[in-house]
């Protein structure tokens, strides 16, 4: 059962008391507000998101060199979402001045995760005479294919935002920061050479946009500004390549919004570089052929569907190799040598989801294991795996998301090396499950003046979540189970003279309660259609068959 963490104490007696207390839980003041409630792209700036001017003029310099002397540039990006469109952005920036630039996506299987010696040999074999490679959403602690690079006279320019690590990179130049995402970062550099008109570059952010959301960055200052301008441009989008995929989902224009891009659209680009060829899904974002679109747009959305039955059959053997085989009650670590190593990245998030710890799949290959890791709050899965790198081969990400290979010979010494490390920092404290909450709220001040009032705060997401209530002493006056495998709950609630429908997806079978019971809940307002009409209905996160003191 999941604690409840309340935010605010104060009695909910109107929508504006709501709404402003809704305001403090998210740290946002008179100061802030207006910047809060209206972003802006014009406050995306080199210096506000972290990265150096000093360095991105070098940069710009060194762009300016090559096309001059028409020397050829390479765009090397990666294969999700992040890596897809940050090269799309960057690629098509630097092309409009010179046809001497070129995208590059590495093969997951055969080359592996960022700048690769594998991959820089493949750039020289495609693109003989390179001299410029320009990484986007990777690189940061590329050092030996850095030092490789040098050695054949490739001169490697670095913008990532993953962590960096301690050694030195002999990158000629780096653009870093962890603000942005991939996308971001080339979005504002494509900004800042001014290389197209200031309408072209601004449709370019519903691209750092997708990858923003997917990359779950935290949807705060400049983040805020990319994904609210972003979705309101993929509204209308001129992308061909985005209509299709828009069209194929089936999403209706208004119903674009963060978990459309981030369940729907994201999963579909990111499925060429799990099991198929990632330049695919660059070429169906660049594409302005709407033929070669639909093709394109139809032909994912068949890897997507693979990708899927693909991840249904390894989480589920994952969730029976969990159970007789764990290295630690701390950590979820599970291997296998039938896991796509495209897919080892869901298997481990699916972990985090059922079982709320830090989770480890591996990808067993016959000399080279490829491993992905997830975490939960509390635990910086990056610095987790560093410490007990003289195990692995590589590893790079973030605090909450992480890749990394080691010598299938020595997984035994480092799943228990992980172990030992995990039992020391990943505390029962840590592994306590919780739900944050708003505040408290009577179900009668629930209106469609109070719905209008928080979405004021979309776009939610990671750093700014959707507003959570809970009410005590609410009867149940109708339940019943819905959906194709009757686990989703459908109830009528009464509290205070006030009745509303609610929905508790995937809860049916979590609770015992019947009509007729009194009960404490925790959920967010939503606002259902059905047949032309709109009213609000209650999202169920959460409920306690008791009042909460």
């Amino acid at each position: 059962m999941k604690k409840w963490k309340i935010l605010s104490t104060v009695t909910a007696k109107s929508v504006e008391v709501v709404f402003e207390e809704l305001l403090k839980n998210r740290g946002i003041n008179k100061k802030n507000l207006k910047s809060f409630l209206e972003p802006s792209l014009e406050n995306v700036t080199l210096e506000l998101v972290g990265l150096s001017k000093k360095d991105f003029e070098k940069f710009e310099k060194r762009i300016d060199q090559a096309n001059k002397a028409k020397e050829k540039i390479i765009i090397y990006g990666d294969y999700d979402v992040d890596g897809i469109c940050a090269s799309a952005i960057l690629w098509e920036t630097l092309y409009s001045k010179s046809k001497n630039v070129f995208p590059y996506i590495p093969d997951r299987a055969e080359e592996g995760y960022g700048l690769s010696i594998k991959g820089i040999d493949n750039v020289l074999i495609n693109y003989p005479d390179t001299k410029v490679v320009i990484t986007v959403d990777n690189g940061i602690v590329a050092y030996d294919a850095i030092d490789y690079a040098n050695k054949l006279g490739l001169e490697i320019i670095i913008t990532d935002h993953h962590q960096m690590g301690s050694k030195k990179n002999n990158a000629s130049i780096i653009l870093h920061t962890t603000n942005l995402c991939g996308a971001g970062i080339a979005w504002v550099l494509a900004r800042e050479l001014k290389f197209e008109s200031k309408e072209k570059i601004r449709e370019k952010v519903e691209l750092a946009m997708l990858a923003t959301i997917a990359d779950l960055v935290p949807l705060v200052g400049a983040n805020r500004a990319i994904v609210k301008v972003g979705l309101e441009i993929l509204k209308n989008t001129k992308r061909v390549g985005l209509q299709e995929i828009l069209r194929e989902a089936k999403i209706e224009k208004g119903k674009i919004g963060v978990y459309t891009v981030g369940h729907i659209i994201s999963p579909r680009l990111n499925a060429t570089g799990r099991i198929d060829k990632a330049v695919n899904s660059l070429r169906l974002l660049c594409t302005k052929d709407i033929n070669k679109a639909r093709e394109l747009a139809s032909s994912i959305s068949l890897i997507n569907r693979n990708r899927q039955d693909l991840t249904e059959d390894s989480v589920a053997h994952a969730k029976m190799l969990h159970i007789s085989n764990s290295y630690s009650e701390r950590i979820t670590i599970v291997s296998h040598k039938s896991y796509n190593a495209g897919v080892i990245g869901i298997v481990a998030s699916q972990m985090v989801e059922t079982y709320y710890k830090p989770a480890f799949a591996i990808s067993i290959g016959e000399e080279i294991s490829k491993g992905s890791a997830r975490s939960i709050k509390g635990v910086n899965i990056i610095e987790l795996l560093r410490s007990v790198s003289d195990h692995l081969i590589d590893v790079g990400g973030h605090p909450m998301a992480a890749g990394f290979s080691v010598h299938t010979k020595k997984l035994e010494e480092f799943f228990k090396a992980l172990s030992l490390k995990a039992e020391k920092i990943v505390t029962d404290e840590i592994l306590e499950r919780y739900i944050t909450i708003d505040l408290l709220l009577p179900l009668r001040l629930i209106s469609k003046k109070l719905y209008q009032e928080i979405s004021k705060l979309e776009p939610f997401g990671m750093g700014n979540p959707e507003p959570v209530f809970a009410t005590e002493d609410v009867l149940v006056s109708e339940i019943r189970k819905i959906g194709r495998d009757s686990n989703h709950l459908k109830m009528k609630l009464e509290n205070g003279g006030k009745t509303f429908d609610a929905v508790g997806f995937g809860l049916a079978n979590m609770y015992d309660i019947d009509h007729g019971d009194q009960i404490s809940i925790a959920y967010t307002i939503d606002e259902n259609e059905w047949q032309g009409k709109k009213s609000l209905q209650l999202k169920i996160r959460d409920i306690k068959p008791e009042r909460l003191n």
